[in-house]
């Protein structure tokens, strides 16, 4: 097998983009990173899918900030 053809778990994925494993499944969800499922139906990456991906930067303009997830305000200094 090519090692650009290695697959990874989401948990790998999320280490080299220093995220959380969570995160990179709902990249997958919504189509901003291809993915594979297993026979029993986990989430595998393609490496070379994600070292293209880590080279040419991933789109996060449309990422949802924690506050707004969560639909709590987002803490400000109070001085």
């Amino acid at each position: 097998m090519d090692t650009g053809d290695r697959l990874l778990t989401p948990g790998e994925v999320a280490a080299l983009f220093r995220v959380d494993p969570k995160t990179v499944t709902r990249w997958a969800a919504a189509g901003r990173i291809g993915s594979i499922r297993t026979p029993g139906g986990h989430r595998r990456f393609r490496e070379s899918e994600v070292k293209a991906l880590l080279e040419g930067g991933l789109d996060f303009d449309d990422e949802v900030s924690p506050a707004a997830s969560t639909g709590m305000p987002e803490r400000r200094p109070s001085h």
